[in-house]
């Protein structure tokens, strides 16, 4: 029996390489250097949606799943799962991607926060 492999969902955000300056003590990837891609995946796909810069104001769950190890594939998705008046929620997670068989494996997910700002930083509505 073969085994059943995930694909992520939502629109890819962030593709990059896990590095060697992004470990932890331990040698693998540290979990902080995750949460940062995660919130820059959101940040990315809030501005795009707000047409205007965003701002995290919430994490509001954040789940690490399995090690990223030095020179893994990293791929950040975000669904956009709300929209307030002034704030977006976004599903953000992180997969791995290996090759050559192109086989995908969640490690972390979390829920996202964003409020749309103005050029003096005050919230402002999402549509306008």
């Amino acid at each position: 029996m073969s085994e059943q492999f995930e694909e992520p969902q939502g629109q890819l955000a962030i593709r990059t390489v896990a590095m060697p300056a992004d470990t932890n003590a331990n040698g693998d990837i540290f979990g902080g250097w995750l949460v940062s891609l995660m919130d820059m995946g959101g940040g990315i796909e809030g501005r795009r949606r707000a047409k205007c810069r965003v701002v995290t104001v919430a994490i509001d769950a954040m789940t690490f799943i399995k090690p990223v190890y030095v020179g893994d594939t990293i791929c950040c998705y975000t669904q956009l799962l709300k929209v307030g008046r002034t704030s977006m929620r976004f599903d953000i997670s992180v997969w791995t991607l290996t090759y050559p068989e192109d086989k995908y494996k969640k490690v972390a997910e979390g829920i996202f926060t964003f409020v749309a700002i103005d050029d003096q930083g005050k919230p402002q509505p999402v549509d306008r």
